[in-house]
């Protein structure tokens, strides 16, 4: 029994981790990680509109989701009001919806705690289905988008010049953003989702030398943050979800402290070096 939830944990947080980090990895370089933190706490509105009119949660907070980034999409292009008050407005709007939509779920019961903060150690079979299939179209999608995204990332101007269709890029981006948090707030709440795309990707920012390699990486260390995160849990009897997050911070630190360190020692090692020569 222990082994089958734990194995059913890993596979699914590993699923969530490789199939987010190359979205994290763009969300860095755009800048948009208050963007993520606006669609997935609009994710608990979905829930609430999911079981309230008699579906799936899932299908919910997808539809939840992918309505609010499209929105945030097209309010973005208005000069009122700035971007950041903006997102403000939106992330604690649809939050706050959210959780008093679900006080008049009178006869559902919700469990809040593990929607906010994840509940990894509770995956299903189901669940791993509806993790590898939509994090396998999320991989797919992303693949297929890649240069051009990476063209408009890199200049926008540019890109239109050269012909790319800068405006349906961004909102295929946009959605996948969206299926992303939908498929992530399982394993690690919709609290927290936002820093499972943006750290492992800020990690392997500082060790790659091209998009393609920090994709990669962003993978890797999101995995190990996984199940780093999921031993510890174990371990020390502590929150599954957070403590994913702290083995993720763990390695953002180690990484920039150890370059930091390195980087002053040979430093050090040139000016010393420097009046002999």
């Amino acid at each position: 029994m222990f082994d089958d939830f734990f194995a059913r944990a890993l596979a699914g947080g590993l699923g969530v981790a490789i199939a987010t980090a190359p979205l994290g990895c763009f969300m860095v370089w755009r800048r948009m990680a208050y963007f993520g933190d606006s669609v997935a706490h609009s994710a608990l509105l979905g829930v609430v509109l999911g079981v309230g009119i008699g579906i799936e949660p899932n299908a919910g907070i997808v539809i939840t989701c992918i309505a609010l980034s499209l929105l945030l999409l097209l309010l973005q292009q208005q000069r009122r009001l700035a971007t950041d008050t903006l997102l403000g407005i939106m992330a604690h709007g649809a939050l706050a919806l959210g959780l008093v939509g679900i006080s008049f779920l009178e006869t559902v019961q919700v469990d809040l705690m593990s929607y906010l903060f994840g509940d990894i150690l509770a995956v299903s079979a189901r669940d791993l289905i509806w993790i590898y299939g939509g994090g396998g179209a999320v991989l797919l999608a992303t693949a297929l988008i890649w240069r051009p995204l990476l063209a408009v990332t890199v200049h926008e101007e540019l890109a239109r010049a050269e012909g790319v269709r800068v405006g349906l890029v961004r909102i295929a981006f946009t959605l996948l953003i969206a299926l992303a948090v939908a498929i992530a707030m399982k394993i690690i709440g919709l609290i927290l989702i936002v820093s499972l795309l943006i750290i492992p990707a800020a990690t392997a920012r500082r060790l790659a030398r091209s998009p393609e390699q920090m994709a990669l990486l962003a993978s890797a260390i999101g995995a190990a943050a996984v199940a780093g995160g999921l031993h510890g849990s174990l371990a020390w009897d502590t929150p599954s979800g957070p403590s994913i997050v702290v083995a993720a911070l763990g390695l953002f630190a180690l990484t920039h402290g150890g370059a930091a360190l390195a980087s002053a020692f040979a430093r050090r090692v040139v000016d010393s070096a420097g009046p002999n020569h």
